[in-house]
This record gives structure tokens, C-alpha cells and sequence, in this order.
């Protein structure tokens, strides 16, 4: 009977094995599933001093899973979140800021050349309404590209606002498989699918934020921000909210067992602190430097045309009407402003251009651009372009090495923790062997027994 014995547990212990194996290669595809294997285990011989052992048994199932390899896994899903999700916007900046029939800079030079053109001869109504017209095309531009800020301002509020949804609700199942995973392991149940899921989503999670993850002895996660706020702790879990307030257009908080805490959206890493960093120190920025151009080129035509006479000899008026913050137009031309409201004199002398010099000398003048500093009005646009193409290109290089290492890091975890496919095919035949070498002993067994009773009998 102990041959019987022993070969049964072999049989069984085979067929355990071999479900194992078959159920990572139905998995072999399976996004985040981890390789399981049976683990067997001699069982010790009994008082019998010459039993050799009473056969093998499965002691558990293993669950191929490094918890570094996981954490580098997580880090980089984060560092990619956060520059994959700032380069569209740089990009759509860089196509619209550096396209020729759009630029500002084109739109300055067209202005400042309808001037030039005008100085030959001061007192002609057509050259004097090129001024007008080319004034109103440059506003055009600012106001234009004005509102391409706005709307990625309004882009990146609302992909925030959705991304932390998002995040809710996979903070909420992490809470709840941890609570699970507990009362597996509690059980002496299996919960390797259970762990699976939640490490998912720690990954969908991380993309959208910087996180901390540590282990508990009953099988649980914590995680929390990388400011050290708490996210879940066992079955318990917080809440993200991006909302206005009357200091910010959105402010994220945190709640957390009735406390609320106010998050520096920037220091948050991946997808939010990417947004949130591009918003704080590239869009708002780039947005204030063209209004400040605009600003600052419309109060100097203005007091110089302020300075001059007009051909009648009535002082000048104001040619343009900057509106700070403004959602619509941010520069326009004076409503009613018509082309002998241009004051090019300087006395009022018919044909005299002095005032009109000076207003060709401000394109030569400097101006103070936010993020750049002191620079001549013709060349502030181009400036800012070309800081905006620095940026775009860093961002770029950073994109493409956390690829990289996002890739090489989840190659690293499937080395570990994926399904090998020629591996559990050479498990699938040891198996099978195993099987019907226990098989074989059972039916030898089975004839020795048979001929015993035919001895005896």
C-alpha cells in the first residue's frame, strides 16, 4: 500500500503541477499576470525505521513576483507620465508660435514696415490705411495666439480634473483587493489573481502620480504620495479633489479619514505634476511674456502718438486698446480710429515725419519680457519661440529616456514575473512524465498486489 500511497501523491502532486503550468500559458498574454509554479515538498517517513518516506505533496504555489523590479516599474511610469503628457502641448505651441503667417514677429514687421512705407509720403490716405490695416492684423495675431493659451489653459484644467477621477477610483480598488488579499491569506486561499489586479492598477496609478508603496505582513499595500500624504492604508483609502477657489483656478486637495490636505500640484509627479509643472512654469509664463510685448508695444505707440500732430494739427489719439486677461481681445485698434488720426508730425508742418521717426524707433527699443528679461521689441517674439523650441527639445530628450527605461524596466519585470512560453512547454512534458512514471508504479504496484493474492490463495 505505501508504493500505492506513494505514487498517488506523485500522480497528484503531477496534476497540480501541470494545471499550474497550463494555467500560465492561458495567461501567456494577460497584461500584469505573474507566473505561478507548484511547489513540492518530500513528506517524511513515518515511526517505521525502514520506511524511506510516505511521498511528495504540494506545499504551495509560488508566485514569481520581485518587489524591486515592481517599485522600478512604478517610478518609471510616473517620470513617463509626466513628460508624455506636456510634450503634445509643447508641440502644438512650437507648430502654431513658429508657423511664418502667424508669428507675432512677422505680424510686428509687417506693422512696423507699413511705417516705413508711410515716410515717403506722409499725407497719403492709402499708405496711411496700411498702417491701419497692418495695426489690425497684428492685433489679430496676439489676440489669436491669446486664445490658443486660453484654450490649452482650459485643456489642461479639464485633463486634470479627469485624470484624478480617474485615480479615485483606482485608489478605491486598491483599498478594496487589499481588503480582499487579507481575507484570502487569512483563509489559506490562493489570491495571486487578486494580487495581480491590484498591482494593475498601482501601475495605471503611478503613470498619474508619484507613489510610495510598502508591504504589510497580512498581505496589504500602503501606498501614499511622494510628499508623504496616504492614499490607502489596509482597506482604508482617501480622495483626490481639483477644484477652483478663490486663490487658485485649481486647487487639489486630498481627504483622508476627515482630514483635508492641500497638495502642491507640482511636486505631485507623473501625469498631474507634469500638467500641473507645464501650466506653472511654461504655459503661464510664455502667456504673460506675449501679453507684456503686447502691453508694452501699445503703450509706447500710444504716448508717441500722444507726442505727435495729426494733420490737421490736433494732437495725436491713441491707436490701440490693450485689454489685460482678456478671453476675446486682448489688442485691438481704438474703435472709430480712422487714417488721419495717425499723428505723424512732430509741429503739425504738413509733410514733416518727425514724429513718425520716433515711431519707427520703437521697434529698436527694449521692453522687460516675463521669463526672458530686458529685449528689443523685434526681437522679444523671437526670443520666446526660440526658448519655447529649448524647451519643447529638453522635454523630447526626456520623453524618449523615460521610454527607455520604462521599457527596459517592464522587460525586467517580465523576466522575472512573465510567462515564458518554451519554459512551461519543457514543464508540460516533465510533468506529463512525472504523471505517467507514477502511473507506471501504481500499475506495477497493483501487480504485485494481484500476485500475492494468487500466492496466498
Amino acid at each position: 500500500m505505501a508504493i500505492i500511497n506513494n505514487a498517488l501523491s506523485g500522480a497528484l502532486a503531477a496534476q497540480v503541477a501541470l494545471t499550474t503550468s497550463s494555467h500560465n500559458i492561458a495567461n501567456l498574454q494577460t497584461k500584469g499576470y505573474t507566473r505561478q509554479a507548484a511547489l513540492l515538498t518530500a513528506v517524511g517517513p513515518d515511526a517505521n525505521p525502514r520506511s524511506p518516506g510516505n511521498g511528495v505533496q504540494v506545499s504551495s504555489l509560488l508566485r514569481f513576483s520581485d518587489n524591486y523590479k515592481s517599485q522600478a516599474m512604478w517610478r518609471a511610469a510616473a517620470d513617463l507620465g509626466a513628460y508624455s503628457q506636456t510634450q503634445p502641448y509643447l508641440s502644438q505651441l512650437e507648430n502654431v508660435m513658429g508657423d511664418e503667417t502667424a508669428s507675432l514677429s512677422a505680424g510686428i514687421d509687417q506693422f512696423f514696415g507699413a511705417l516705413n512705407a508711410v515716410a515717403g509720403d506722409p499725407g497719403s490716405t492709402p499708405l496711411r490705411q496700411q498702417v491701419l490695416t497692418s495695426a489690425g492684423l497684428m492685433a489679430e495675431r496676439f489676440n489669436g495666439l491669446n486664445n490658443v493659451f486660453n484654450a490649452q489653459l482650459q485643456s489642461v484644467r479639464n485633463q486634470r480634473s479627469a485624470i484624478v477621477d480617474s485615480a479615485n477610483a483606482q485608489i478605491a480598488t486598491i483599498a478594496r483587493l487589499n481588503q480582499q488579499i487579507s481575507q484570502a491569506q487569512a483563509g489559506g486561499l490562493s489570491s495571486s489573481s487578486l494580487i495581480d489586479a491590484r498591482d494593475q492598477a498601482i501601475d495605471e496609478l503611478a503613470s498619474k502620480m508619484a507613489l510610495e508603496v510598502s508591504d504589510n505582513g497580512d498581505g496589504t499595500r500602503d501606498i501614499s504620495l511622494k510628499t508623504g500624504q496616504s492614499l490607502v492604508l489596509g482597506g482604508m483609502h482617501g480622495s483626490l479633489k481639483a477644484a477652483p477657489t478663490a486663490t487658485s483656478p485649481q486647487e487639489f486637495s486630498l481627504s483622508f479619514a476627515g482630514t483635508t490636505y492641500v497638495l502642491d500640484a507640482v511636486k505631485l509627479g507623473g501625469q498631474l505634476g507634469g500638467l500641473a509643472k507645464y501650466e506653472a512654469e511654461k504655459l503661464v509664463p510664455l502667456q504673460t511674456g506675449i501679453a507684456d510685448i503686447a502691453r508694452q508695444m501699445a503703450d509706447k505707440v500710444n504716448t508717441q502718438l500722444g507726442l505727435g500732430r495729426k494733420p490737421d494739427g490736433s494732437v495725436g489719439s491713441p491707436l490701440f486698446v490693450y485689454t489685460p486677461g482678456s478671453n476675446a481681445d486682448m489688442l485691438k485698434v481704438v474703435d472709430g480710429f480712422v487714417a488721419n488720426d495717425l499723428a505723424f508730425s512732430a509741429d503739425g508742418t504738413p509733410g514733416d515725419t518727425g514724429n513718425l521717426q520716433k515711431l519707427l524707433g520703437i521697434k529698436s527699443e527694449s521692453i522687460t519680457v516675463t521669463s526672458i528679461g530686458p529685449v528689443l521689441l523685434s526681437d522679444a517674439d523671437a526670443q520666446l519661440v526660440g526658448k519655447l523650441g529649448v524647451d519643447s527639445q529638453l522635454n523630447k530628450a526626456a520623453l524618449k529616456t523615460t521610454q527607455t527605461v520604462r521599457t527596459q524596466s517592464v522587460d525586467d519585470w517580465q523576466s522575472t514575473s512573465g510567462v515564458n512560453q518554451d519554459e512551461e512547454a519543457v514543464n508540460l512534458v516533465e510533468y506529463q512524465n512525472m504523471y505517467q512514471a507514477n502511473m507506471k508504479v501504481i500499475a506495477i504496484a497493483n501487480q504485485l498486489f494481484d500476485a500475492t493474492l494468487a500466492m496466498m490463495g
